[in-house]
């Protein structure tokens, strides 16, 4: 059966009196009234014995309710029905259904639809200041079923999104430790790769609104009870940080689903952009090698490869300015480390001259395309803000590669020589990208090349005038 089945067919709507539909849509009044009535009395049923024992341990919709409350959720997405469903307290009537029920389907629906109303400004407003509706929903974050964990995440991105109100859920989450161990949790253990994307988005919106929550949940290394106990003793979860648990994630996601990577790698930039989240990844118990290792492969074995045409670059260039801008970071702080060591970076710096090639590539296409048309006023926005993300990315890769040319020794050049990763084009394009701004690593790499190969030292020097002048 299909999670969502459509909303109420013509014949439903066809019988609606006149004055029933909900604003302007042919959706009915009555009907929808009848279904929050229904989920009122699931959750209060008469205070027979049997009917009380059987409720209890209900876990499952009968097939009838189940179309019923899909069909609302479907029609939430309308802002008239989201606003039916708020003036007739549907909130309130979904609060009952998280005390009080153990079917998680239904709790999943209800989390849906507050989903879709949160989606309108007001709506937002109200479900948001609403303390004791926000509390409930972050503890959906310690659920054990994944649907009902998607839809929360959803929701709380929906929420963080709007302006008016993200301050009011950072507080709320700032105000709740057990959150963190909650999304910990999921990104360390969780294979669903749709909620993990979902739950990433949420982590990553969390630290863009808020750089002292971050710093809060960098520095949590203390156990958190996770969910609702219920026995005396409860199981501590393991002492959870938030970099091994983001890497886990990003593992599970890099294959199936790039958006994710993606946001899991803005993650980790967003880390680096305070010492101590630079000090947790080199820090960590192996000294950030799997950190390393990770993004490592993605830059040398996965994005923007050799056989790729140049306008990969456009595709991934998001994904490659957060990698670079954490790999930058973590070459500065651990260059002693044994796997930064510089033997080891010729395909790296290789990679990086193959990223600043198709750059250089699509720079020429885009400008040999206006010569042949005037783009449109949208087309030059999309123009600007395309430049604008490649030069981030230009200025992350011009960075990590001057830093890494002038730790170069002779072994290395002659390694790098050997295994095609320099030659005379490459170290052109390099060269090219990095002056003037990284003149002294340009000019150290060029004293070391020198010693193992004076040839292209010198075709170099004649390709750029002020390197010669200089020496």
């Amino acid at each position: 059966m299909d999670r969502n089945p459509s909303p109420p067919s013509s014949d439903v709507e066809d019988e609606q009196a006149a004055g029933d539909s909900i604003g302007n849509t042919v959706y009915s009044k009555h009907w929808l009234f009848s279904i929050l009535t229904k989920l009122i009395e699931v959750i209060s049923p008469e205070k027979s014995d049997s009917n009380s024992n059987r409720e209890e341990v209900q876990t499952e919709l009968d097939e009838e309710m189940e179309n019923d409350i899909c069909k609302m959720w479907d029609m939430s997405m309308d802002e008239d029905v989201a606003l039916f469903l708020q003036e007739f307290n549907a909130p309130d009537i979904f609060m009952g259904v998280f005390a009080k029920s153990k079917c998680p389907r239904l709790i999943e629906i209800c989390v849906g639809i507050l989903g879709n109303m949160a989606c309108f400004q007001d709506i937002c407003m109200s479900i948001s200041k609403d303390d004791n509706l926000g509390q409930m929903l972050l503890q959906h974050l310690c659920d054990s079923d994944s649907p009902t964990l998607l839809e929360t995440s959803r929701l709380l991105l929906t929420c963080l999104s709007q302006a008016e109100v993200a301050n009011i859920w950072v507080e709320r989450i700032r105000e709740n430790p057990s959150v963190y161990d909650c999304v910990c949790f999921i990104m360390s253990s969780s294979t669903n790769v749709e909620l993990l994307v979902k739950v990433g988005e949420v982590v990553d919106k969390l630290f863009d609104l808020d750089e002292e929550l971050m710093l809060n949940w960098i520095k949590n290394g203390s156990c958190q009870s996770v969910g609702q106990s219920t026995d005396d003793s409860p199981e501590e979860r393991p002492d959870f940080k938030i970099v091994p648990c983001v890497l886990e994630a990003a593992k599970q996601v890099r294959s199936d689903n790039p958006e994710g990577l993606d946001v899991y790698m803005h993650i980790l930039q967003l880390l680096t952009t305070v010492d101590e989240g630079i000090q947790a990844i080199v820090q960590s118990s192996d000294g950030g090698k799997e950190t390393w290792t990770l993004l490592y492969g993605l830059v040398c074995h996965e994005l923007c490869q050799p056989d790729d045409p140049p306008i990969i670059i456009q595709e991934q260039k998001s994904v490659l300015a957060s990698i670079l801008s954490v790999l930058s970071a973590m070459f500065a702080s651990q260059i002693q480390q044994e796997y930064v060591k510089r033997r080891k970076n010729m395909p790296l710096i290789g990679s990086l001259i193959r990223i600043l090639q198709n750059m250089e590539d699509c720079g020429k296409r885009s400008f040999d395309n206006s010569k042949k048309s005037q783009p449109e006023e949208t087309e030059k926005l999309e123009t600007v803000e395309e430049d604008f993300h490649l030069k981030i990315l230009k200025d992350i890769c011009c960075e990590l590669l001057s830093n890494m040319l002038q730790e170069l020794t002779k072994e290395n050049i002659l390694e790098g020589l050997n295994q095609g990763h320099l030659n005379e084009q490459k170290c052109s394009c390099a060269f090219q990208n990095l002056l003037p701004l990284y003149f002294t690593s340009v000019e150290s790499f060029l004293e070391v090349l020198r010693e193992a190969d004076q040839t292209l030292a010198d075709s170099l020097e004649k390709r750029f005038p002020s390197l010669r002048l200089q020496t």
